[in-house]
């Protein structure tokens, strides 16, 4: 198997004695999976648990208009990440720091977030609410290019899964924290703090402040403390002149990398299967199984827990069988499960079964970022990764309308969420036949 085995200099956390991680460095890789912790604040109560069901079920006119509306802004935020990734990475690339943008997009999906606050539960402010999610999704989709791109700068190459789980194990853990800091601190004390409003929805509205303010704060670390490639000395404007110009080369140079250009449309596919499940998963929940927003909160809790041991298990098994494979077992238990939470009508079993299946929602997102690293042609990590970007955002679009156009047309959230699993069997199939450096030699 072809394997980089660049270091990362100056600026990175590889030890010159065995690829190990530098103990006078290691602040630096914590801090950079830190930010996971920070970030996942917003996945879980914006984008899937909280925000969500508040909109659909007191915001929209009714649940089923309201889920089909929602799946338009999460399109049209995947869309635009999805156009500007490639020609951002480019960009980033020729002018070296990549902390810069990732700050920048960070401190927008802040404002965005914070804003989210002013959506007062009617139909009028429908509008203004999924163009303030809108926004915060688009601006947190950029932010992710820039972070998952230094992940091969400042990991060695025999941890690069395992770096990659413990991010994404740690990010589930801070999701959960925040969520269950939402649950007990905002939504199920009576009476709410601060003077909130119940009868103005002012505790669920105040979540979008609380994610704001421990994204801003847990983000900190990260940015005093990961180390950033030097910058190139190239200005702004010809970076960006340079970078558009040889965009097209460069993603050339990239997709013929063995096993890339398959591994890139097996992740078109099954991340859109996963991130429209994130985006539904709490509709469905409260809509087709009689959830109150108190217990999808209680769920949101467990499954944060499992896709957090989940993450963690696999990220050795990422570094011990390979990227590719510990995808497909991911890929193999969210179908199955997936299959068995359409058609059951108990809540209890979907308490169980929802539960299980987040233990392998981690390991398929890790694995995918691990195996990128591992892939990316070096010095092209951020076009890379702005690529990834594009593939995993390029057509996230029909998740949702697929999903929304079958909600409306059978008047079935059941039916809608049935046909995540189409991405996820497709994905399957494209990514088997994949040779290439899907893992480290060691």
């Amino acid at each position: 198997m072809v394997r980089d085995d660049g270091r990362a200099g100056k600026t990175g956390l590889i030890s010159d004695q065995g690829g190990g991680i530098a103990r006078a460095q290691r602040a630096g890789l914590v801090s950079w999976c830190l930010y996971d912790w920070a970030n996942s604040a917003f996945s879980t109560i914006v984008s899937t648990f909280v925000f969500p069901v508040y909109f659909t079920q007191m915001v929209a006119r009714d649940p089923i208009q309201g889920a089909a509306h929602w799946s338009y802004a999460v399109a049209a935020a995947a869309l635009a990440v999805a156009l500007g990734a490639p020609a951002l990475g480019a960009v980033a690339d020729n002018l070296g720091r990549r902390k810069p943008w990732l700050f920048a997009f960070t401190l927008l999906t802040l404002i965005f977030t914070a804003a989210l606050w002013w959506v007062e539960p009617s139909p009028q402010f429908a509008l203004p609410a999924l163009a303030l999610y809108a926004a915060a999704a688009t601006s947190f989709g950029f932010a992710m290019i820039f972070y998952d791109a230094m992940l091969r700068s400042i990991a060695p190459p025999d941890y690069l899964g395992r770096v990659s789980g413990w991010g994404w194990s740690l990010g589930y853990a801070g999701g959960l924290i925040c969520l269950v800091a939402a649950l007990f601190g905002l939504l199920k004390t009576d009476p709410p703090p601060f003077g909130l409003a119940i009868a103005q929805s002012e505790h669920i509205r105040a979540t979008n402040l609380l994610v704001a303010a421990w994204f801003a704060l847990f983000s900190i670390p990260f940015f005093a403390f990961t180390p950033d490639r030097p910058a190139t000395g190239v200005s702004l404007n010809q970076a960006v002149q340079t970078g558009i110009a040889g965009l097209l080369g460069s993603v050339s140079r990239i997709v013929r990398r063995p096993g890339i250009g398959r591994f890139l449309i097996a992740y078109t596919l099954y991340s859109n299967g996963i991130n429209t499940l994130f985006s539904f998963g709490g509709i469905y929940a409260a809509s087709a199984f009689g959830l109150s927003l108190d217990e999808v909160l209680y769920f949101g809790i467990v499954l944060n827990v499992t896709a957090g041991l989940g993450a963690a298990t696999f990220a050795w098994i990422d570094d011990l069988i390979g990227s590719k494979w510990t995808i497909l077992i991911a890929l193999c238990g969210l179908s199955s499960l997936g299959l068995a939470l359409v058609l059951i009508q108990s809540q209890a079993l979907f308490f169980v079964l929802g539960s299980v299946l987040g233990l392998f929602v981690g390991p398929a997102q890790a694995a995918g970022r691990s195996m990128m690293a591992r892939l990316a042609p070096s010095g092209l990590e951020t076009e890379a990764f702005g690529l990834y970007e594009l593939s995993g955002k390029a057509t996230i679009f029909a998740g949702p309308l697929v999903l929304g156009f079958t909600t409306w047309m059978f008047q079935s959230q059941r039916a809608g969420m049935s046909t995540i699993l189409l991405f996820f069997v497709a994905g399957m199939f494209v990514l088997l036949p994949l040779r290439g450096p899907v893992r480290s030699n060691g």
